[in-house]
């Protein structure tokens, strides 16, 4: 018997050792190169109920991609063992070794509630069900020697737990109690010991409740922390952090808790206590409990259950929800170790709860949210990290993808898998690239592999870019460009192990095209090898190029001038009444005259022109929020749609919104509410693509559909999609690769190791990426 997916560090042998026993099953079980084998010996009903129970009652964290059964010759096996691993290679082992960090697991809660356990209140109990992994390996095999935990010897209790079969915890690396694992002490800003231990915990959990903001180690790096319900505490931690308006993450103690404060689905109530522990984007309730600077001018807010003891033990001690962000500045990588929390946070944090157990590997928390009714990660780090994706094709030499420039994660593609790494962050400082190079490296280090083949995006300018076509020169091996939206396509393929040709809808806010414009509003019609760019959106010219990305009333401003030939009633809009007419009149004249104005195909610019437009929000503190607060706004029952007109009389045809626009104008000089406003834009997006892909199909055959691209994380847009192409096309979206540039370096692995095998003649369009 043959298991395949995540069956490796996460208690499978040890479960399928007992399910044995109580099933009066003889034999072995091992780890091998592909997952785990089982070779078991009963009497048919025996083996039948062993089959069933193992699929029943797996770990929580075991996933079963692929059970194979075959018959084996009959032996005497005595009894049921634990074998050692084997596999067809030492890499090929090593591949599959290391987990994805898990969240605590019932067992060890009940243990750190009860008082009569020796595990009573300690914040690093764990078992082979949970606990750290990844971000604690510092190399392979994953054994304790190759953790942090080596630091911390066995005590004779946990030895016999530890080699016990039986015992849940038999090979738990980062197995520890009170007697031999790590502490926790509290710390002044200047580094002086406040507290150790429990005493710590217990200061920690009154310094929150009294409205300090504190650090948190936790597994992948520090949280700040504060009260979620002070709009002091909120408001001060904004401050010291340089965070005005993006939203915070929120940490409660459990579902109930979390119902509380926001509108709950089946699929986000079983997303939020999953074994990953994402924080979870759902619609807030009002009034709210929670202080309002927490997600301003969104109405979703960012949930997340404690995954680590410490986390439920300060939780219980606080007694509120908990602020739980990334512990850094601005831009910065999430800070990770002790010394560097104190030099770093020193301004931020009023004292810091640290512990001394190292962590290896920073790992920021993963988000994600419910779109059509299934798991969208946004952001693909701690939890989902390394856990590997099937190639559509096995890689023939190693490839490192070396993804975007904002929400960089970068790619590993060897053998039969692609590894994804942690959430990185925006390229734009010395502290991200450094975490950047020292992430690829370790990934590299784990999988004892070296790049053969780079792959990158083609904007020139990306420090991604640079960093690929470094790292290849000094290699002597080739390095392949991907153009960004062929490698979001790609991503939304190799996810669903697609073959291709597709038809790819990439939407997004900008990537660099071989045109030399900003494209995002694609339709691709897509292979791995190449594509054709069927489609676009009529571009925007950016008056002040980013500049225009975060005062959005300029890309609204292009996109009035445009639709109404250059006289819109620009004094009849609100968003306008409150600019200075000078800077809006040389706005104009830099619109009309081409001066720093780049043309802009994305389809983020076009909801940014909306949201501004609808919401009257001129300018965006960060990245997206003009455009998610314009799907927040949207009236869910509101279907009606504005004009649009595809023109198909060139090469790619373009999506035409100037009649969306004039209707869009219309209704609001005539008083209709933003809520029905927003949701009519939202469905003529909608209603475009769909016509987009109908018309593309006419010509090309029905092919799959592959929605990617940052847009695709709003749920209205990607749901309303999916009922206009309902049900006369397959529409894939993403799910546990984000759609955004988070994902797109496994786009660019796959296409890099296609474009460097096949002839140019199979690719679609015979355009290479």
């Amino acid at each position: 018997m043959a298991i395949r997916g995540t069956v490796q560090g996460v208690g499978m042998r040890p479960f399928v050792f007992r399910v044995a026993g109580a099933c009066r099953i003889r034999g072995r079980v091992r780890n091998d190169a592909r997952g785990v084998t089982i070779e078991a010996f009963g009497a048919p009903a025996d083996l039948d109920a062993f089959l069933a129970r193992l699929e029943a009652d797996k770990p929580p964290a075991a996933r079963f991609d692929a059970v194979e059964v075959a018959p084996i010759p009959a032996e005497p096996a005595p009894d049921f063992r634990i074998v050692e691993s084997e596999g067809t290679g030492a890499s090929a082992e090593l591949r599959v070794s290391i987990p994805a960090d898990l969240a605590t697991c019932p067992d060890c809660l009940r243990e750190l509630a009860d008082p009569a356990n020796k595990r009573h209140r300690y914040p690093f109990t764990n078992c082979t069900n949970c606990g750290p992994r990844f971000t604690i390996a510092r190399g392979v095999p994953y054994d304790r020697p190759l953790t942090t935990m080596a630091a911390f010897p066995l005590c004779p209790d946990c030895r016999r737990e530890y080699e016990t079969p039986t015992d849940r915890r038999f090979h738990a690396e980062p197995n520890a109690c009170p007697v031999c694992g790590p502490h926790l002490t509290l710390l002044a800003p200047g580094g002086a010991p406040l507290a150790d231990r429990d005493a710590a915990l217990r200061q920690a959990g009154r310094a929150l409740a009294d409205g300090k903001i504190l650090a948190v180690k936790g597994l992948g790096g520090f949280h700040l922390a504060c009260d979620a319900t002070s709009a002091e505490a909120v408001a001060t931690l904004r401050a010291r952090k340089h965070r005005e308006e993006k939203p915070l993450a929120v940490m409660v103690p459990d579902l109930d808790a979390a119902e509380a404060l926001a509108h709950l689905t089946d699929a986000d109530r079983e997303l939020l206590a999953s074994v990953e522990r994402p924080i979870v984007l759902a619609r807030r309730r009002e009034p709210s409990p929670l202080a309002a600077g927490i997600a301003p001018a969104t109405p979703l807010v960012g949930l997340l259950l404690p995954y680590a003891p410490l986390h439920h033990l300060l939780l219980a001690e606080a007694g509120r929800p908990l602020v739980m962000t990334s512990a850094n500045l601005s831009e910065e990588p999430i800070a990770y170790r002790n010394a560097e929390a104190l030099e770093r946070l020193g301004g931020i944090c009023d004292l810091f709860l640290v512990h001394d157990r190292e962590i290896e590997t920073r790992c920021d928390d993963s988000v994600a949210r419910v779109v059509a009714g299934r798991p969208l990660v946004m952001r693909r780090s701690r939890g989902y990290v390394p856990r590997a994706v099937p190639a559509p094709a096995r890689f023939e030499r190693p490839v490192l993808a070396c993804g975007a420039h904002l929400k960089n994660t970068f790619c590993i593609g060897l053998g039969d898998a692609a590894w994804l790494g942690p959430h990185i962050g925006d390229l734009e400082n010395l502290e991200t690239t450094e975490s950047f190079e020292s992430a690829v490296a370790r990934l590299e280090r784990f999988l004892e592999t070296r790049p053969a083949l780079l792959a990158h995006d083609l904007h020139p300018q990306y420090l991604s870019t640079a960093y690929a076509l470094r790292r290849a020169a000094e290699l002597g091996i080739p390095a392949v460009g991907v153009q960004h939206h062929h490698a979001h396509v790609a991503a939304g393929m190799a996810e669903h192990g697609l073959e291709g040709p597709v038809l790819g809808l990439a939407w997004d806010g900008t990537g660099f095209g071989p045109d030399g414009s900003s494209w995002g509003g694609e339709l691709l019609l897509a292979g791995y090898a190449g594509y054709e760019r069927l489609a676009t959106l009529r571009p925007l010219p950016l008056a002040g190029a980013d500049t225009a990305v975060r005062q959005p009333w300029r890309v609204a401003l292009a996109a009035l001038d445009d639709a109404f030939d250059g006289a819109p009633p620009l004094e009849a809009l609100p968003l306008f009444r409150g600019l200075p007419p000078a800077e809006v009149e040389l706005v104009r004249r830099m619109i009309r005259g081409g001066f720093n104005s780049p043309l802009a195909h994305g389809a983020g610019r076009w909801f940014d022109a909306a949201g501004a437009l609808v919401l009257g929000r001129a300018r965006a503190r960060h990245e997206g929020q003009v455009a998610m607060a314009l799907e927040g706004a949207a009236d869910p029952a509101e279907r009606g749609a504005y004009p649009f007109r595809i023109d198909d009389g060139r090469a790619p045809w373009e999506l035409d919104l100037r009649p969306a626009v004039r209707a869009l104008v219309e209704d609001l000089l005539a008083g209709a509410p933003a809520p029905a406003v927003a949701a009519r834009f939202h469905e003529t997006l909608a209603a475009a693509a769909a016509a987009l892909v109908r018309r593309a199909a006419r010509e090309r055959g029905g092919l799959p559909v592959v929605a990617s691209g940052g847009c695709f994380q709003n749920a209205r847009l990607a749901e309303r999609l999916l009922g206009n192409l309902a049900p006369d096309f397959r529409v894939y979206l993403h799910g546990h690769i984000p759609p955004g540039d988070g994902g797109i370096a496994l786009g660019q692995a796959v296409v890099a190791q296609a474009v460097s095998t096949q002839d140019p003649g199979q690719r679609p369009g015979g355009r290479r990426s």
